[in-house]
């Protein structure tokens, strides 16, 4: 646990703390526990998982410390409090806008950037679970969250995946389950302002940084289509779609999304 701007910020590190530095940052309503899987197939790294404010293992506010350039700030000062001069930072879903703030703050601490199944702008929005659409309905959500049974949550979660039947692990309830809702809408909001304000490939363009941007091809939370189409704009970005996968292709495949990640890291790893 480190303390980053009076927050308690929960952090987990695997590997020799000698080799490239490899940091990954979980997406909304999830913690460090969902890279689990993955991080066993990312040989020769220091592996760094964050838990975002209001996630996971780390402190949960009632303030208004949720907005992604915030979240950005944190991961940085993470990295800063371990000793890591360079990083490549990886980020799934709204840890993709965190993953991008930390390289607009830090560029140079971000060595490259890989996103995995980051919306890149409010149009590809295309959401389609009804219990998470409910939770965070104002009036509404507030009301179910004080219930948040194991299968209301389990139908939040389930467009994270390709089908509603996918296994969705205890764990994964949980983390959602130990957030408190003022955490979940303040990072939701924090996720759509930041891409609404300026859209992630024009952010990507502007950066400038060596860039891979892994999708599942049954996305159900963003337009699989669209959203590549946008990264494939930003110049020298490496775009690739994994198969019969959702939202998570990181749980649902972790063998080919760790080879696409370990294709990319082992050029661009410092």
């Amino acid at each position: 646990m480190l303390s980053v701007d009076g927050q308690d910020i929960h952090v987990s590190q695997d590997g020799p703390t000698d080799d490239p530095a490899l940091v990954l940052i979980h997406g909304l309503g999830a913690s460090a526990h969902w890279w689990d899987q993955v991080v066993r197939l990312l040989p020769g790294y220091h592996i760094i998982r964050v838990d975002l404010l209001g996630h996971g293992g780390s402190a949960k506010p009632a303030g208004d410390d949720y907005s992604i350039p915030q979240q950005g700030h944190r991961v940085a000062g993470v990295l800063d409090q371990l000793g890591i001069r360079h990083a490549l930072v990886v980020g799934h879903s709204t840890g993709g806008a965190v993953a991008t703030s930390v390289a607009e703050q830090r560029p140079d601490l971000v060595t490259g950037l890989a996103l995995i199944d980051a919306g890149p702008a409010m149009s590809d929005d295309t959401s389609e679970s009804p219990a998470s659409q409910l939770l965070t309905t104002p009036g509404v959500g507030d009301l179910l969250w004080q219930v948040r049974t194991d299968d209301l949550l389990r139908q939040a979660l389930h467009s994270a995946f390709a089908t509603d039947t996918y296994p969705i692990p205890q764990q994964f309830v949980d983390d959602l389950r130990g957030m408190t809702y003022h955490a979940l809408i303040a990072t939701d909001t924090a996720s759509t302002d930041y891409i609404t304000q300026r859209t992630l490939p024009d952010r990507l363009t502007a950066l400038g940084k060596p860039l891979l941007v892994i999708f599942g091809d049954q996305d159900r939370r963003w337009r699989p289509g669209t959203s590549t189409a946008e990264y494939q704009a930003v110049p020298g970005a490496t775009v690739v779609t994994i198969p019969d996968v959702g939202h998570s292709p990181f749980v649902e495949n972790p063998h080919t999304t760790a080879q696409t990640l370990l294709s990319f890291t082992s050029i661009h790893a410092s």
